[in-house]
Formats: C-alpha cells, structure tokens, sequence
C-alpha cells in the first residue's frame, strides 16, 4: 500500500472500510477469537442514561475537541470491530486502512472520592435496578455525573496509545473507542462502576444501612413514643420503659434474689439446704390474722405485699415491648429480602441483554 510523504495512508472510504471490516472479522473468527463489535443504529450512539452521560463526558475534553467528530463517524459506520471493557482499561479493535489495536488505561477512583459519592448518595438510591437505569433524582444523578467529583475520569486520568502513524494524542480509532464506550455503557451500565474499580452496590448499602438506622432509632434507645410511630400502636397510659434493657434492681431487691439463688451448704450456717429450709418453711402455718382484719394476710409477708403492684406491672410491659422489637426485626428481614429479590431480578435482567 502506498503512503503519503508525511506517514500516514490513503484515504479509504467508509463504505470499503465497511467491507474490509467484515473480512478481517471472519478471518479472526476463523482463528477462534471471539469478538464483541460495537454496533449502533441510526445516528444517535448512546440512547441510556449512562451512555449518553459518558459522551457527553468526554465531549468536555476541550484538548480533544477537533479529534472527537471523526471518532463519531467511525464509532456508528462499525469501525470498532472489538471493544473490551474490564477493570482500569479497555481494549479495542479498530478498523482505518489497516487494522488498529487501541489501549486506554483509566485510573482508578480515588478512595476518598468515592467515599464522599457514597456518603453524599445515602438513603437516595433505594435499588441497583434504579441506579443503572439511571431512574433517580436530578440532585442525585448530577452529583454522580458531576465532571470534577463524579464517577467519570478527567481527561489526565485516561493513558490512551493507538498502533497507527498518528502522532496526535488522541487519534480518529481513540476517539471511536471512547464513544463505542458510550454505545457499551447502553447495554451493560455496570462497567462504568468496574472500570472505575469501585462496586455499585456501595451506594445502595449506603441506602439501606440508612433506611435501617431511622426505623430502629439506635439500637440503645427503643423508646416506646417511636414504636408506637413505627407500628401504629398505642401503648398503655403510663411512661413506657426507657429503653428495651430491664430496669435496674434496688439493692434490697437484689439482696433477697441472690439469699433465695444460693443454697447454703451443709457446714454453713443453719446447717441445711436452702431447698430444706423452703420445705420446713411451706409446712409451718401461716401467721394468724388480728381481729379487726388488721395485720398480715395469710401466706404473705409485708415486703410481698409492697412489692406486689410495680412487679406484676413490668413483666407485662416487657413482654409488650418485646413483642414490638419482634416486629421490629420482621420489617428488616422482610426489607433485606426484598432488596435481595431486587438484585437476583437484576441479573437475570442482565443475563438476557446479554444475551
């Protein structure tokens, strides 16, 4: 093939382009490489959320401004015979006089930056299903998209080498990657999050740890005005407990539990166990009652009696409180269910575009 005085070959036209294109993509076909081409029908490249975000992306790299026209035209005549995204770089074939090997090596998401992403995105992006078809708010797509704190690179973070004689920095088969990219991103909008080395499901973790923190109200104070909010219950007209833990114990109460708990030992004092002690204690007869009904009832001492009131309230309201916090585990076993339905939903969505 003949060559021009400055390094660079003849002009093919898009049609014989096209032709040869289709030759050198059986005889690689034949050598058992599996390519996977961009294709695009009619003019517009991207039609999703995040292709067309992507181009519009590197549309603002103002240093490639005269280049990125031609790479249009490339990218929707099918020049793009192979187009490969993984994580940090993506490999392409491109079709011009001959047949081109393109690398763009992308660097990775600053830590920090994504973490601000994540931060600034929590309790706004409910499923992965919404974030990659890109069905959120405005506030929340702009901050993902924003050209200086957003997922997509800055032109400087984009290492780009194409095997053709173009000396440019970005030559006419780059810029028909960095669009094909965009045609990519339509069908699979998960790449853009592996190229940049991050995982999507950050951003809906972030979510729901959110959603999670507000229905519970801490883990430390399960009061009963919020459970009364969260369920649609009324509790019963006292204070309901502080807090879910049990009360504290007054020492004279404790005192007792802890004489009743140990039993004595037979060279301890009173010289038999408490278990005897009970015994001898069930069959002596109950103190008598004074005339005129005062004194002490039958089978009850006057602690028994004082403590009698409060004690038979509270188990009642733990039990209520516990039933409650029951429920309460319901409705997060029930949401993290469903967020599991949501991403096995999602696969298998993107099993059959695939496909």
């Amino acid at each position: 093939m003949a060559w021009y005085t400055r390094g660079f070959a003849p002009y093919v036209p898009a049609r014989a382009r096209q032709a040869q294109a289709r030759r050198e993509a059986r005889a690689l076909a034949k050598q058992g490489e599996a390519l996977d081409p961009v294709q695009i029908e009619g003019r517009a490249i991207a039609r999703t959320f995040w292709g067309q975000a992507w181009c519009r992306h590197i549309e603002t790299y103002s240093d490639y401004s005269n280049r990125l026209p031609r790479g249009r035209t490339y990218a929707r005549n099918g020049s793009v015979l192979d187009l490969k995204l993984e994580p940090g770089r993506v490999r392409a074939r491109v079709m011009g006089s001959t047949l081109y090997r393109v690398k763009v090596d992308v660097a990775p998401l600053d830590p920090r930056r994504w973490k601000a992403l994540v931060g600034g995105c929590a309790g706004e992006i409910d499923s992965v299903v919404e974030l990659l078809s890109g069905t959120l708010s405005d506030g929340v797509m702009t901050r993902l998209c924003h050209p200086d704190s957003g997922l997509f690179p800055a032109a400087q973070q984009l290492t780009m080498s194409c095997s053709c004689p173009d000396y440019a920095g970005l030559c006419k088969h780059l810029a028909a990657v960095l669009y094909g990219i965009g045609a990519r991103l339509d069908r699979q909008p998960e790449l853009l999050f592996e190229l940049r080395g991050v995982d999507k499901l950050d951003l809906v973790s972030a979510t729901t740890g959110a959603a999670l923190t507000s229905k519970q109200g801490g883990a430390d104070e399960l009061r009963g005005d919020r459970l009364a909010d969260i369920f649609g219950i009324e509790l019963d007209g006292e204070a309901a407990p502080e807090a879910v833990a049990a009360p504290p114990v007054k020492p004279a109460v404790a005192r007792r539990r802890k004489a009743a708990a140990s039993p004595l030992t037979p060279g301890d004092e009173g010289g038999a166990p408490a278990t005897e002690q009970r015994r001898r204690a069930a069959r002596s007869p109950a103190p008598k009652a004074r005339p005129g009904g005062e004194g002490v009832s039958q089978g009850r001492t006057p602690g028994a009696e004082r403590l009698a009131g409060p004690r038979a309230k509270k188990p009642a309201r733990r039990r209520e409180v516990r039933s409650q916090v029951e429920e309460l585990a319901d409705a997060i076993e029930a949401l993290a269910k469903a967020r599991a339905r949501d991403f096995a939903a999602l696969d298998r969505a993107l099993a059959r575009r695939r496909r």
